[in-house]
């Protein structure tokens, strides 16, 4: 079994591919996404080379090997899946679930994760938006783009918050722009760099495009 440290590198080397699919993860940017220093994560790196997990190159970055990237992926369903029983069962607020997630990702058992993903009849998405990986493979691929991107008169369904940290989420919150709610963008005004969104049967807001940037929504 790998311990924690390995697999919160695997999933954050992971987590940067999908922002550049077709780089190398730097260094640098590792090192700021686990909270280290960038010679701390170089070492951690050449380890997890050294274990088949990762392909690294010196002045370049590294990139998940196919055994790495399956494990970074088992430990994501297993954050996803603990995020959505905390919201659903336990009742806790989609904001804070996530850093409870980063703790009890790491000790839950494969058959406890399976009674989990039964209870919860099989999702597919966490509280967040985010795809949950399924026990075997890889997530679907969706056709997002961010509300920033959207045009006056277009009805959208929010798929996906990209930024979870708590007061962002208790932001979109008070909106009612939560996955799942259905909404029509109202305005679209690059000058004023704000997008303004009405969800079905509620009051339009105003977000600026950086904050909609971080709001994927798909055709409603």
């Amino acid at each position: 079994m790998a311990s924690s440290t390995v697999e919160d590198y695997l999933k954050r080397i992971y987590l940067e591919q999908q922002r550049s699919p077709d780089t190398l993860v730097p260094m640098g940017r590792l090192a700021e996404a686990v909270g280290v220093v960038p010679g701390t994560a170089t070492t951690m790196v050449k380890a997890l080379a050294d274990s088949g997990l990762v392909s690294y190159e010196p002045r370049g970055g590294a990139r998940l090997t196919r055994g790495g990237e399956q494990l970074a992926l088992h430990v994501l369903r297993r954050h996803r899946l603990v995020e959505l029983f905390l919201v659903k069962v336990l009742g806790l607020d989609w904001s804070e679930v996530h850093a409870e997630a980063e703790e009890l990702e790491h000790a839950i058992s494969d058959k406890v994760l399976e009674r989990i993903d039964a209870l919860l009849d099989r999702p597919s998405v966490d509280p967040h938006g985010d795809p949950i990986p399924p026990a075997k493979g890889r997530p679907a691929p969706a056709s997002r783009r961010s509300l920033a991107d959207c045009e006056r008169g277009e009805s959208i369904r929010i798929a996906r918050v990209s930024d979870q940290s708590p007061g962002f989420l208790q932001f979109i919150d008070r909106c009612g722009l939560t996955p799942g709610i259905v909404a029509t963008v109202d305005a679209n005004d690059p000058q004023a760099d704000s997008v303004r969104v009405r969800p079905r049967g509620k009051e339009t807001v105003t977000l600026g495009a950086a904050a909609a940037a971080k709001v994927l929504v798909e055709v409603a």
